[in-house]
């Protein structure tokens, strides 16, 4: 695979991604309006008009998977032969909607949400694309019975992973079936909005009154995810931005910075980037991906480009934990941080070796991006996404514990260029 000349990096970097999504005409009328016009186009602000569907789908992902499909070509024949195949799909499941979900400590039953949000999904990407209307009813029927019934999220500290994850997940099935007849919209927004949104503040906000530094990235990465899609799906400019300003600068380990500690260039000229979870293990690693992937996803298709902030920073950490996984070596600095309320120092002073080459479905999402969309070589994503991922599936068909759900999956049919 050729690399792509810096001087293409340079000028694709510059381009607003709002300026091209948001200014009527695209990039020539923007222009046509001058520099200064141009420039209004990147502030850090929600959109003035959101994108339906915008989060990890636009309608344009849609449509191409929508009519590759029906003409038999792969890969996404292949992705979408994984959709079918998934038992959550089908459009007979039927929801287990509870009014409380408890995750840690005792009576955990929040298999009971992460199962049916993965149903949801599932039946609704089957509607879009194969336009069967059993599963939009499906989907449907599933979102009504949980924005109905689900009054609060609780548990021990693993109460705001659950509010995190199931927070952005929840939202983005309710945004495909946006528009339905049979789905209402402004039962979920409310419930979101009431349930998943004060523990996703809370967290960003207190981190449980614990060191700053003391939770994982993965906790400050989902709780700002949701905040996202809440936003994005009540149109809610204030969390909208919330989000985001939280993933550019936020104190904890979620923000870009801290989730990227550490920068480096291989032998070979690449660029990577230490990941903060690298020394605890490979499955959290990759966990983050994931996460951090959701994101940069969903502000990509409401206008603001995550994707490529901090100098590509992302794509430097998903660079590294690619390389690792695949099975080659990478550089590794001691990673130090405060734990507990204390603020007690812990250290890693090795790259850990647990979970090591775990496949999750959170790979295609990534090389699609940054190889397709934006020409650049993205070496070890590559790998990683066709010799160790391809075809991606979604939940259900990476085991049956929460690991295997904590991302939606199926990015071969949803995402392939």
């Amino acid at each position: 695979m050729s690399r792509t000349s810096p001087h293409l990096h340079l000028r694709k970097a510059e381009l607003s991604r709002r300026g091209l999504l948001r200014t009527a005409g695209g990039l020539g009328a923007a222009l046509a309006l001058g520099s200064g016009a141009f420039a209004a186009t990147t502030a850090d602000a929600a959109p003035a008009t959101w994108t339906h569907p915008g989060m990890l789908h636009n309608a344009g992902d849609i449509n191409r998977a929508k009519l590759r499909v029906a003409a038999g070509t792969d890969p996404w024949l292949s992705g979408w032969n994984k959709l079918v195949a998934n038992s959550h799909s089908q459009s007979t499941w039927t929801n287990r909607a509870t009014a409380t979900i408890i995750r840690g400590g005792t009576g955990e039953n929040y298999s009971l949400l992460f199962n049916d949000i993965a149903a949801a999904y599932q039946n609704a990407l089957r509607w879009q694309v194969g336009g069967t209307e059993a599963n939009a009813a499906c989907a449907a029927k599933i979102l009504n019975a949980w924005s109905k019934t689900l009054t609060s999220v609780t548990g021990n500290a693993d109460r705001f992973l659950a509010a995190g994850i199931y927070g952005w997940q929840f939202a983005n099935a309710c945004e495909l079936m946006r528009g339905y007849s049979g789905f209402d919209l402004a039962a979920a927004q409310e419930m979101l909005a009431r349930v998943f949104y004060p523990l996703n503040n809370s967290f960003l906000t207190n981190h449980n009154d614990a060191c700053i530094t003391n939770y994982w990235a993965n906790w400050d990465l989902c709780n700002t995810a949701s905040i996202l899609a809440i936003g994005i799906l009540n149109e809610d400019s204030a969390k909208y931005d919330q989000a985001v300003t939280y993933f550019k600068s936020g104190a904890g380990n979620g923000s870009l910075a801290h989730a990227v500690p550490y920068l480096y260039t291989d032998s070979a000229g690449y660029a990577l980037g230490q990941w903060q979870e690298s020394g605890r293990d490979q499955g959290h690693t990759v966990m983050g991906m994931g996460q951090m992937g959701a994101i940069c996803e969903m502000a990509w298709n409401q206008g603001d480009d995550l994707y490529s902030y901090d100098g590509r920073r992302f794509m430097k950490a998903a660079q590294y934990v690619a390389k690792y996984n695949i099975g080659q070596d990478v550089p590794f600095t001691t990673y130090t941080w405060g734990t507990g309320q204390s603020c007690a120092t812990s250290s890693q002073t090795v790259i850990s070796s647990a979970s090591r080459g775990q496949v999750r479905p959170v790979w295609a999402m990534l090389h699609f991006h940054y190889n397709r969309r934006l020409g650049l070589d993205d070496k070890y994503i590559s790998q990683m996404y066709y010799d160790l991922v391809a075809p991606e599936g979604g939940g259900g068909d990476y085991g049956t514990t929460s690991g295997g759900f904590d991302q939606l999956g199926f990015g071969t049919l949803m995402y392939a260029k």
